[in-house]
């Protein structure tokens, strides 16, 4: 892998990441909230149209998932287009541990909380944010 290739796939996860920041902060408003809803049935298996968003607390927590996967993809974007030119090996770190960081305590979480269906897809979507990014790229 070129670090060029490197750069280019932190837009990948960049949208990977951020994508889903729309997503729950539809969840905030009841008209809106079918697209987080159904993300929730799809992410809690089967597809059986438990989840919804009629407590308020749900919707609030929502708007905070939101923002703060939204934020971290924009904060990948711009470490791939700012700084990964002046330490590419550093931001493959950095946005690697954040990656596994999220793995991990959104799957003990999931599991904990009777959702283990999530765990196995949070490995995909691991292995789609990761990509390439597993190992250094050469010069």
């Amino acid at each position: 892998m070129t670090q060029e290739f490197h750069k280019f796939y932190l837009k990948i996860t960049a949208i990977v990441v951020g994508s889903f920041g729309p997503i729950f902060f539809l969840g905030t408003m009841l008209p809106t909230s079918d697209p987080a809803r159904w993300s929730l049935d799809l992410l809690s298996l089967p597809l059986d149209g438990l989840q919804n968003y009629e407590a308020p607390t749900t919707r609030f927590l929502s708007a905070l998932t939101g923002g703060f996967l939204f934020g971290w993809g924009v904060c990948i974007w711009f470490l791939q287009k700012w700084v990964y030119d002046k330490a590419p090996n550093e931001v493959r770190k950095a946005v690697l541990a954040g990656l596994l960081a999220w793995f991990f305590l959104d799957s003990a979480g999931s599991v904990a909380s009777g959702n283990t269906s999530n765990a196995f897809i949070n490995i995909l979507v691991l292995l789609i944010a990761v990509g390439p990014l597993w190992k250094a790229a050469k010069g």
